[in-house]
């Protein structure tokens, strides 16, 4: 139940001058510049603290792990500066994996609400496993921010300790049909989806906003690998445009068949499909795809990047960022002095502050009112920003 689980240890993050992805397209120029006054993890440095534990709560490992270490890292680069800066306030870190299960997902919550140092989580990255517990944390008062569930029902359950720190499909559906319509000039669109709550949810949004335009739909299942039905299917009505909401371990596959079979419609997927898992499994087809995601390109977050390449090893990738700014939320809750999961859970309700990524300031829901989605592209083998939608 408990995969990992460790105390993060003091680490200094040097930064060099390294930024985006690369590529010929619409890159750093595009991209938002760091604000002047985005939170930083390190604060004054003066913070005092003691026995005091943040909690990354989902998949570390399954099927579509990858999307959520983006996110672990990225919260655990926070951590570690916060702690590089302030000796008076050591904040540990532990990890809880749910592979994104959402059957799974409830007994690990379960585990990490019964830990007292625990005051706020950052997680749950799926939104059938984030349904799956948001009553747990809403009886245990533990704050949570996920940087990353994006179906718009979670909001509506009533829990005062959900947060979400970016927009969710109700916004992104709507912008991945302007995208298709409106940059890839398609007329006629397929929207497939797979069975789980984020696929089913987004692919409603989208095709309500595709109106007549969504010529065609059909369904796959989590774990699928032959998709020749479908491709068949989608072959015989000549779209202009392929939207898959799902992951990337179902959309890689599913584009290697498409583009075997000969189709070329453009292949539009989300952020869950929207990481270089999929581009090293979709094969020849991985060249010729775009996604749409609620979460901001750090091409220009040149210190950001340099310190999560140095501190963990890698790029950054889908949400990384997010999860940065979530966990500094939290941090800075520490920083003031808040000692239990009451007041945590206050200060995150009245936080007024700027990120990297965006504004935070929630609504009585946990939604923000400042949720940009982009587009990107793969160029040259890697995910770049193509643009804002």
């Amino acid at each position: 139940m408990l995969a990992a689980a460790a105390s993060v240890a003091l680490t200094a993050c040097a930064a060099r001058d390294q930024g985006g992805s690369g590529g010929n397209t619409n890159s750093s120029a595009a991209a938002p510049q760091q604000a002047a006054n985005a939170a930083d993890p390190k604060g004054d440095g003066k913070a005092q603290c003691s026995g005091v534990t943040l909690a990354y709560i989902g998949t570390i490992n399954g099927d579509n792990a990858a999307l959520g270490q983006n996110i672990l890292y990225g919260v655990d680069l926070a951590v570690k500066q916060h702690n590089q800066a302030n000796p008076g306030c050591q904040v540990a870190l532990k990890q809880f994996d749910t592979e994104g299960k959402p059957d799974k997902a409830p007994g690990v919550v379960a585990q990490a609400i019964s830990e007292a140092p625990i005051l706020g989580a950052i997680g749950l990255p799926f939104s059938g496993e984030s349904k799956a517990t948001g009553d747990l944390f809403e009886r245990a008062g533990l704050v949570h921010i996920t940087p990353s569930a994006t179906n718009p029902a979670l909001a509506d359950h009533g829990w005062k300790t959900f947060f979400r720190g970016m927009g969710n499909d109700s916004v992104q559906g709507p912008a991945a049909a302007k995208f298709i319509t409106d940059k890839l000039k398609a007329n006629k669109v397929c929207v497939v989806e797979d069975d789980s709550e984020y696929g089913t949810g987004l692919a409603s949004q989208v095709k309500q906003a595709l109106g007549s335009k969504a010529t065609c739909s059909d369904k796959v299942k989590t774990k699928q690998t032959d998709f020749s039905a479908v491709v068949n299917k989608i072959a015989s009505e000549k779209p202009d445009a392929i939207f898959y909401a799902g992951y990337y371990n179902e959309g890689a596959p599913f584009a290697q068949q498409l583009n075997d079979k000969g189709v070329t419609a453009k292949f539009v997927g989300p952020d869950g499909v929207k990481d270089q898992e999929f581009v090293k499994n979709a094969g020849n087809a991985a060249g010729s795809a775009y996604f749409t995601c609620p979460c901001v390109p750090e091409d220009n977050f040149k210190d950001f990047t340099a310190a999560y390449k140095q501190t963990e090893g890698r790029d950054p990738g889908t949400y990384s960022p997010e999860g940065y700014d979530s966990a500094t939320v939290l941090l800075k809750g520490i920083d003031k002095g808040v000692k239990d999961r009451a007041g945590l859970l206050d200060f995150v309700k009245n936080y007024d502050g700027q990120g990297l990524t965006k504004k935070f300031k929630w609504n009585e829901k946990g939604e923000l009112s400042d949720v940009p989605v982009w587009s990107y592209k793969v160029d040259n083998g890697k995910i770049v920003n193509n643009g804002q939608i």
